[in-house]
């Protein structure tokens, strides 16, 4: 189990730093005005999306659902981890938002200034000490 454990906290610090860095690099694509820099940060947000943030929540699930095999009726049981649950939903569909922004980034139709962008990357942060007090502190 420990190995499992490891293995998820692994891969939730690997989506939680993608998680952080792409809006921050839609930021910048959305401050920038010369070809060369917006062709470059389509290719860094293509990469950290389908490279490394895709892959680490996919791990993040499925070593967070093995861990869950070990107690079941625990987990299920506990008002902290519904909750927890449905952080790691919201936070699913914050990662499919950015890939939808990084579609629009692609095709050169995005409508937004940096500032939304700036204030769209503080989410995770809000999600992220959320999570951390429920799985250690468990207050319900």
């Amino acid at each position: 189990m420990l190995w499992v454990k490891a293995f998820h906290v692994i891969s939730l610090v690997c989506w939680f730093a993608a998680l952080f860095y792409l809006p921050r690099l839609f930021v910048y694509h959305a401050s920038s005005t010369d070809q060369v820099s917006i062709e470059r940060f389509k290719i860094m947000e293509r990469k950290l999306y389908r490279g490394i943030m895709t892959p680490a929540a996919i791990a993040t699930v499925v070593f967070g659902v093995w861990l869950m095999t070990y107690s079941p009726s625990y987990y299920m049981s506990s008002a902290w981890f519904h909750a927890k649950i449905t952080l790691v939903i919201i936070l699913l569909g914050y990662h499919h938002a950015c890939g939808r922004l990084l579609k629009k980034f692609a095709a050169d139709k995005n409508t937004r200034g940096h500032v939304f962008y700036r204030w769209f990357n503080e989410f995770p942060v809000i999600i992220l000490i959320a999570i951390v007090i429920l799985v250690i502190v468990k207050p319900f």
